[in-house]
């Protein structure tokens, strides 16, 4: 099994000085760069992230007909038999995907390949933060003692699964480090936790036990539209119109992935550090599983009378669960509003899809000029490879 990140770490050089990254800045004083760092704040720029992970992923695909998009910026490849127990054809694998992602995509990948996905995740981590392996690690040409001194050093939440609460209960059992977990009994870990730590247990033996998951980026469990505001919303009317806008995006992902959602969960809240504290949210069961913009929109406003104005909320969002597929749930006629006939979700969706998110909005949500709450993107770098007016000009 071989995973890729795209986080590979390099020291660059800028006119022969080493700029450190930011691993190595981590050991290195950044006292001693102060002269050659220059730093500039840049916007976030998601679309083109997405579209550089899309790319790569499609590269990916070339090395397997077996390859497990897991996030955005990961993935599982199954290696074919043939080579899987030839340690030099797995290395040079390695470096073949690295090289080849780098060249046709720009950018580094580290690649780690390992008999099961926790040893994958493991080996990439290592090939991430030790340069000897050059962004490829292949786990089982690595020598045992070597292996076994590294798990004895790295604490279990270095364990791709271990968040910090599980990591607290299972320092209380006295595994603190990967080899404790990977020594540990299996039955006594199920006993004491759950199926999962116990497969995560076997897997770090080297025993396949997690099994792939189906792409993720069509077949979600949940649906979470959430941002910080760059200005506090101290209005129920300013709020009204942040649902709104929040609604309409998750209707336009729904449509997207062709699911509909039952259950709606609307949230606010203030700064944690914020002398008013509040975090209002209420859970809304849909008449029926729907991707309707306009039902999402009257559903996520049953918070406002749960806030109050005055009060400084700096994050607000909708989450919806319980989704299911929408070409197999066709709602009776006596059920579905005479508006969802219409297609707006669907009208809505490939407008924006066409011609920008910000084009055409619904309710309050289509409210021009933009609000003052949303995202400050002044600072945002080009996105030549999805937006044709923002593409490179070279002159001759």
């Amino acid at each position: 099994m071989a995973t890729w990140n795209r986080d590979t770490p390099r020291i660059r050089t800028r006119g022969g000085v080493p700029f450190p990254t930011r691993r190595f800045s981590r050991i290195l004083h950044l006292s001693q760069y102060r002269a050659e760092l220059q730093l500039t704040a840049l916007s976030s720029n998601y679309e083109l992230y997405g579209d550089m992970s899309r790319r790569t992923m499609e590269v990916l695909a070339r090395f397997t007909p077996d390859l497990e998009v897991y996030s955005i910026d990961e993935a599982f490849l199954r290696v074919s038999p043939r080579i899987a127990g030839d340690v030099q054809a797995l290395a040079d694998l390695g470096r073949d995907i690295r090289d080849t992602v780098r060249r046709l995509i720009g950018v580094p990948v580290c690649v780690g390949i390992a008999e099961t996905r926790v040893l994958a995740k493991l080996s990439n981590r290592t090939a991430k933060k030790l340069p000897v392996f050059d962004g490829v690690c292949v786990w089982p040409g690595t020598r045992p003692d070597w292996r076994l001194s590294l798990m004895k050093r790295l604490p279990v939440s270095e364990i791709w699964g271990i968040a910090s609460r599980l990591e607290r209960r299972l320092v209380a059992m006295g595994i603190t480090t990967i080899a404790d977990l990977a020594a540990a009994d299996p039955v006594q870990i199920r006993k004491a936790f759950n199926v999962v730590v116990m497969r995560i247990a076997l897997e770090l033996r080297g025993i396949p036990s997690i099994a792939a998951e189906e792409d993720r980026t069509g077949k979600k469990e949940q649906l979470i539209v959430s941002r910080s505001f760059s200005e506090k919303i101290t209005t129920r009317a300013g709020m009204r119109q942040a649902l709104s806008v929040y609604a309409q995006q998750a209707s336009a992902r729904l449509v997207k992935h062709q699911q509909v959602a039952k259950l709606l969960t609307a949230f606010a809240g203030t700064s944690h550090y914020s002398e008013q504290r509040s975090f209002p949210s209420v859970l809304v069961k849909l008449p029926a599983p729907t991707a309707d913009p306009v039902e999402l929109t009257r559903a996520a406003h049953t918070l406002l009378p749960l806030l109050e104005d005055g009060t400084r909320y700096a994050r607000a969002g909708i989450m919806l669960t319980d989704l299911r597929p929408a070409h197999v749930y066709e709602p009776l006629a006596p059920f579905r509003h005479p508006h969802e006939d219409l297609g707006i979700a669907e009208l809505i969706e490939k407008v924006q899809r066409r011609e920008g998110r910000d084009l055409l909005g619904l309710g309050y949500a289509g409210l021009r000029p933009g609000p003052a709450w949303q995202m400050k993107r002044e600072m945002l770098t080009p996105r030549a490879t999805t937006h044709w007016d923002e593409l490179v000009t070279a002159l001759a």
